[in-house]
């Protein structure tokens, strides 16, 4: 039940252009989200990621509806998020479908390798975690999938960013380095 008013009077209106351009503030870590079984090899670029709980360790993806990707992970019932190293991203590229080259969601460009459970592990990858699907939501032109974590491993590589339509690598403050270096 949602105990908040989503419409009526006096709130106000925001318009899809408006909403992206401000997202487009925040800084994201990339995944390619991959999934393998009865229905195919799939994998797709993806932002929206979070931790849900540590006590059952849960995760969560946001995949837009219209994507192949979307019944692929609710028929194979399981999937695997693979948190891109700094130096990875032609692979976002190649599975946000935005190589020009013909390339767009080709497995064959980068090394992946089975996971414990089977789903599609990419080679350097900052983190990666095997997940079998715990509950799916449905939010405006996204399912939420909400995955119980069986597999999580973590690499050596610093995490690509996203931000401003722009991939860069994590460097720390000036402040932060002088702390640490303490």
């Amino acid at each position: 039940m949602n105990a908040f008013a989503t419409s009526g009077p006096g709130l106000a209106t925001v318009t899809p252009g408006d909403f992206t351009r401000a997202m487009g503030a925040a800084a994201t870590g990339v995944t390619v989200v991959t999934t393998e079984g009865v229905a195919g090899r799939f994998g797709l670029t993806v932002s929206a990621l979070a931790s849900v709980s540590a006590e059952p360790p849960l995760l969560l993806v946001c995949v837009n509806r219209r994507n192949p990707c979307v019944a692929a992970i609710t028929q194979n019932g399981r999937f695997a998020v693979n948190i891109l190293g700094e130096s990875q991203s032609d692979v976002a590229r190649v599975f946000s479908g935005r190589t020009g080259d013909g390339s767009d969601y080709d497995f064959s460009r980068h090394t992946w390798t089975p996971g414990a459970h089977g789903q599609p592990l990419l080679g350097g990858a900052s983190a990666q975690f095997e997940c079998e699907v715990d509950t799916i939501h449905d939010a405006g032109t996204h399912r939420i999938f909400i995955g119980r974590v069986v597999s999580a491993i973590r690499g050596a590589s610093p995490p690509l960013i996203y931000s401003n339509r722009t991939y860069a690598g994590m460097t720390p403050l000036l402040q932060e380095q002088t702390q640490s270096e303490s």
